[in-house]
């Protein structure tokens, strides 16, 4: 059975960004569907947002920055939040064995541009989801996509991801075992 990877559902071509487009990595895709199956996630989505929305980008302070709308200002930080607490108590279900982000996006980034009052580039934060995941699964290897087209840094990730698989397998075949 193939490990399952976590993975920003843009990445797989779905239609789910604030244009109504995708970012379908055929590299990540066809690379990696040959050794994991998939389980995509769009916060955005999964927290309520409609497709098409309008854009959004981190700002404020990059320790606790705040999810924000372009044009309206509207704070989406909160909705977000909540959303993400109770999703990733679900995801503990799913054995996940890593995660891959989609890079620059508010909420899967692992380092997205933090926006002050003026409109410029603060400093950098993790976006909103990605820091929750990481933070709940700090065992789990995470990278963005466009880091695996590195070829060294894939193998490392595969890598990490099989012996992440490998660890969750004995912990679960343990408990069974106790169970008995």
């Amino acid at each position: 059975m193939k490990p399952v990877l976590g993975i920003s559902a843009c990445l797989l071509g779905k239609t789910v960004r604030y244009d109504g487009g995708h970012k379908l990595d055929e590299l990540v895709f066809e690379t990696l569907e040959r050794h994991l199956r998939f389980f995509a996630i769009c916060p955005e989505t999964g927290c309520g947002m409609a497709v098409p929305r309008e854009p959004m980008r981190l700002e404020g302070n990059p320790a606790s920055p705040r999810l924000i709308t372009i044009a309206s200002r509207v704070d989406e930080t909160g909705q977000m939040e909540r959303w993400t607490q109770m999703y990733l108590k679900e995801l503990e279900k799913e054995n996940l064995a890593g995660f891959v982000f989609k890079s620059n996006s508010p909420s899967c980034g692992l380092a997205v541009g933090v926006y002050d009052s003026n409109g410029r580039v603060a400093g950098k934060t993790i976006g909103l989801f990605a820091r929750g995941f990481t933070l709940r699964f700090p065992s789990l290897p995470v990278a963005e996509a466009e880091s695996l087209r590195d070829v060294v840094f894939r193998k490392n990730f595969l890598t990490r991801i099989f012996h992440a698989d490998s660890a969750a397998r004995a912990a679960q075949d343990g408990m069974d075992t106790r169970r008995a």
